[in-house]
């Protein structure tokens, strides 16, 4: 396949100061998201069995929540929008220096989480920072050039940095009123994600798939991309409300089937020996059976809640972003579209994970989860190490095709 930008020709501007990886939004982003992925499963796995704490901010298990959707999943969120906003208005975002500064928010944030002695304002300070930097960065071309389409995601951003204002808000005993608000608010963080996401692959999974495969029945369905959206919309107001409950159940089942509906004609079955779409199509399912599995949830206790978590989080924003990175970074490094062996394998490795995390207590017994746990976060990380090990040269180099970018 030919190397193709993501939404448009990138604007055509020289390489800023910083260097390569200060040339465009996803470069240090995505950089630093893999870094992140294949570190964070380790320390988890180390702190389930008391070697390492976590917990100087959160307690451990709120630090891996909130780390997993405030932390790794807005970074891949940020590279991803400031790159293409960039394409969306021909205007630039973020680059150079106010790039790198950018990064370094979302990374200390990352480390005042786990400093030991810092007040309590420091890390909340640059924790709840970083979002409405990156908001702000894609609303002024977006607004400047009317493109009024894409203010979904300067809306999708808001909505996340509300989660993560509530789960700051419960650990400093601003709301200490508000029972089980850490959790509800992780949950709202993971709903905001999977709305994105529900977004993002109407728009471009049919197109990418058509593009690469010719099939010509290829096609979305407008209808039914309103209908899952609305669906999406309705599960992330439900569960701001009244979690856990009997309407939450049924609006999440209504969910599921909304979004499985609307990817029938998106041509999965044509994309086997392509990874690079594939993994699109196989991260995507997860979003319905994730929905499905908290009406099940619901429905018996042999199912437990977090499996449904887990099924949107590391299956469906795990590998969907991994997915998205690796075509993102190529088709903006003038490289082309193809997955070597290493990455395909990368992108096998995270579905396992995700396959063990959620199938695995389910066919061997709650008994099992830590095992589970622990095998799943092994296959997680050599994914996201396989990843480094092709694309931290590729993020870190000029483009392939000498443009700038």
């Amino acid at each position: 396949m030919s190397p193709l930008p993501l939404l448009g020709a990138p604007p055509a501007r020289p390489i800023p100061a910083g260097g390569p990886l200060a040339a465009k939004g996803f470069r240090p982003f995505f950089l630093l998201a893999a870094l992140f992925a294949a570190g964070i499963l380790p320390v988890w796995l180390l702190s389930l069995s008391g070697l390492v704490r976590p917990d100087a901010y959160f307690d451990a298990f709120g630090w891996h929540a909130h780390e997993m959707v405030f932390g790794y999943a807005a970074a891949v969120i940020a590279g991803f929008l400031l790159t293409a906003a960039a394409n969306w208005t021909s205007r630039e975002t973020l680059v150079g220096p106010p790039l790198l500064a950018c990064a370094a928010l979302w990374a200390a944030g990352r480390v005042a989480l786990v400093l030991p002695g810092l007040p309590r304002a420091v890390p909340a300070a640059l924790d709840l920072a970083f979002l409405p930097m990156v908001a702000v960065a894609i609303a002024r071309p977006i607004l400047a050039t009317k493109n009024h389409r894409n203010l979904v995601m300067v809306a999708a951003l808001t909505a996340m940095w509300g989660g993560n204002l509530a789960m700051h808000l419960d650990v400093l005993g601003v709301l200490p009123h508000v029972p089980g608000l850490r959790a509800r608010a992780a949950l709202v963080g993971v709903d905001v994600v999977t709305a994105l996401m529900v977004v993002m692959a109407g728009r471009i999974f049919p197109m990418f798939t058509k593009n690469a495969t010719r099939v010509a029945t290829i096609r979305s369905h407008p209808r039914l991309d309103a209908a899952a959206l609305a669906a999406m919309v309705a599960v992330l107001a439900v569960d701001v409300a009244a979690p856990g409950g009997r309407v939450a159940a049924w609006i999440a089942g209504a969910a599921a089937i909304a979004t499985a509906a609307r990817a029938v004609h998106w041509g999965a079955q044509y994309t086997a020996r392509v990874p690079l779409l594939w993994i699109l199509h196989v991260t995507y399912a997860w979003i319905p059976v994730g929905l499905a599995l908290r009406v099940a949830a619901w429905l018996t206790p042999a199912v437990p809640a977090s499996l449904a978590t887990h099924a949107l989080t590391v299956g469906a924003i795990g590998g969907m972003t991994l997915g998205m990175m690796a075509r993102v970074a190529l088709g903006h490094t003038g490289r082309a579209l193809e997955a070597g062996r290493a990455v395909a394998a990368a992108f096998v490795l995270v579905t396992l994970a995700a396959l063990v995390r959620v199938g695995g207590p389910l066919a061997l017994g709650a008994a099992h989860t830590r095992i589970a746990l622990h095998v799943s976060g092994t296959l997680w990380t050599a994914a996201f190490v396989l990843f480094l090990v092709v694309y931290a040269p590729i993020l870190a180099r000029p483009r392939a095709d000498g443009k700038p970018g």
